[in-house]
């Protein structure tokens, strides 16, 4: 068997490298992936602190990861839109083919999904593989081949973008759209990138560290920043020349903010919940029914929002890095090497000042 290097979780705070076989192609669709690149999340960071987001909890050891990128090293009879070589980026989730869910086009929401590096029910089984390894087993359509101008390591922030491009499909933005958007984490500002490319005419950033402010006008996500230090509410939309907005994507899941989104969003408008929290929250529902708002709670992504997010990098650096809209590559503040990972587990794990951090695969 093929040795297969892998980064793994054992119970909280307990990290370690292990060696276990390579996955082999068994269906006529499969396809190996070397993995090149891999971004830490937050529910990475989640299950190394705490154990568990809600109902997935750690009870097995589990192989970290699912933001990741690689070049296909081998694949099955059946494939035809792939082949040895091809950079991609790797969709982590793999739902039940024979759930309603599935059959009525909302993949994301099948509860028998497989979801790299997510524990399974709480029966303890064995957790399904994430993805910092050196091979990675996916089927074909869950894979999305990436363009020559697009490098591996933006082929790991697919994962993350995406989440902000179902949101966007979510919420219809569209052109004209006036947007704010609560949290400037990586998910926070790939969503005004989000929004920006899908033709809102305005965006705001709002959050409490001004760094994270000044990058997401640096990188081109945003027309407008607001810090909640500064003022109120109507402090907020005076600084948004007067504007209340159009649509809200709420990404820090914090209480104040979802107060605040509710609040400064117009008459008929559309709230995002894309953040979440780590309790229940109170909800001005008085308002919110008042204003006849429209809420989307938004999970994961669906069907084509990857090959979305694919296409959004490749018209962005189509003409070339110094021609791109959004500079997309300085969300990578951090890189490691697979041997380090550990270490840039604990960097992000103590939030020293990192948005997006990349693991390269082992060699």
């Amino acid at each position: 068997m093929t040795p297969n290097p892998s980064l793994v979780l054992n119970k909280i705070n307990d990290i370690s490298f292990e060696k276990y076989d390579a996955p082999e192609i068994t269906e006529p669709n499969d396809v190996i992936v070397e993995v090149k690149k891999t971004g830490i999340c937050g529910s990475d960071i989640h299950y190394y602190t705490h154990g568990a987001i809600g109902g997935f909890i750690l009870k097995s050891p589990m192989v970290l990861g699912h933001e990741s990128s690689g070049i296909v090293s081998a694949v099955g009879k059946g494939v035809t839109s792939l082949k040895v070589g091809d950079k991609v980026a790797i969709e982590p989730g793999v739902p039940s083919r024979h759930s309603d869910a599935y059959k009525g086009g909302h993949y994301n929401l099948c509860p028998h999904m497989v979801f790299a590096a997510t524990p399974n029910s709480e029966d303890g089984g064995v957790n399904p593989p994430g993805t910092l390894c050196k091979y990675y087993k996916s089927p074909e359509d869950f894979l999305v081949k990436l363009p020559d101008h697009v490098s591996l390591e933006l082929g790991a922030l697919v994962e993350p973008l995406t989440v902000g491009v179902h949101a966007a499909k979510l919420g219809s933005i569209k052109f004209g759209d006036v947007v704010v958007v609560f949290g400037a984490g990586p998910v926070g500002l790939l969503a005004a990138a989000v929004a920006t490319k899908f033709g809102a005419t305005k965006v705001m950033v709002v959050d409490v560290f001004e760094s994270k402010l000044e990058m997401a006008k640096q990188i081109g996500v945003a027309t407008h920043t607001f810090n909640p230090k500064s003022g109120s509410n109507k402090d907020l939309v005076a600084a948004f020349d007067n504007t209340e907005p159009s649509v809200v994507m709420e990404c820090s899941g914090a209480e104040p903010c979802i107060k605040s989104a509710v609040d400064i969003l117009r008459v008929g408008g559309r709230y995002i919940q894309i953040g979440n929290s780590a309790k229940p929250v109170s909800f001005p529902m008085t308002e919110f029914a008042t204003k006849e708002l429209t809420l989307f709670g938004s999970f994961r992504y669906g069907f084509n929002d990857y090959k979305t997010s694919v296409a959004i990098l490749d018209e962005n650096y189509r003409n070339g890095k110094e021609n791109a809209a959004i500079d997309f590559e300085s969300l990578i503040t951090h890189r490691f090497k697979f041997d380090d990972a550990i270490d840039a587990y604990d960097l992000v794990k103590g939030g020293n000042g990192c948005v997006k951090c990349i693991i390269s695969g082992p060699e």
